[in-house]
């Protein structure tokens, strides 16, 4: 039986990439990904040589279509979005489903860098679970309307932003609850990586010093007070 691969990918650094998924493209028979282009740079890096179809947000769901053929076909497809994990705000899950729903292929992830969980480590936030949002609606109602419900759940939660909407989205959550703490991530993994945990005034602050803003962010936000509402708890 063929197998789906789920690969991830770097999300900058490639020295990231995991053994494992080296050789499952390796040996794969055709790589599905976002961007050929994009894919093509990694693995051309590699010095790997394989075929490129692209799969992504505007084709998915008929690409998949495609993909599950090549597997009937007895072809194992490989899949990658164009950094970190699929189906994590990238595309990948319309495929899966797909393949899931109408075949009895195996769907097999192989693990690797997400941006969110990178910053997780780092942060040292103390707490049982954690919201992962990933990007908000570039509409500023229906941005600020999730705002209010993450931050009315009061546990930490992680959203990705452009540098174009990062300031406003940090305002607005501010607006909401001044009283919010936050980790900011920017360009994780890469060369002008910045990781720092303030309040979000302070986050908000060293952002506007900035003659321009630059980079992927991903940020945390947290009630400075909960590592130690936790350990009350557990006392």
């Amino acid at each position: 039986m063929s197998k789906l691969y789920i690969v991830a990918t770097p999300i900058g650094n490639l020295e990231d990439i995991t053994l494992r998924a080296l050789r499952v493209l390796r040996d794969a028979d055709v790589i599905a990904c976002e961007d050929t282009r994009h894919t093509g740079n990694l693995l051309s890096h590699f010095e790997i040589k394989k075929r490129l179809i692209a799969t992504h947000s505007h084709n998915e769901r008929e690409s998949s279509k495609g993909i599950l053929a090549l597997l009937d076909e007895g072809k194992d497809v490989a899949y990658c979005s164009d950094a970190g994990t699929p189906g994590v705000s990238d595309p990948g899950e319309v495929v899966v489903d797909y393949v899931r729903s109408n075949s009895s292929h195996e769907v097999i992830p192989v693990p690797g860098p997400s941006a969110f969980v990178a910053l997780l480590s780092v942060a040292g936030v103390v707490g049982k679970s954690c919201t992962f949002e990933g990007f908000l609606s570039p509409k500023s109602g229906r941005r600020k309307k999730r705002l209010e419900e993450l931050i009315a759940r009061n546990e930490p939660f992680i959203i990705y932003e452009s540098p174009f909407r990062v300031l406003k989205t940090l305002k607005e959550a501010y607006e909401i609850d001044s009283c919010l703490s936050a980790v900011m991530g920017r360009e994780i993994t890469k060369q002008f990586e910045e990781i720092r945990k303030d309040t979000l005034d302070g986050i908000i602050r060293h952002l506007e010093q900035k003659d321009s803003i630059k980079g992927e962010f991903a940020v945390l936000f947290f009630r400075s007070n909960d590592d130690k509402a936790e350990e009350d708890q557990d006392s």
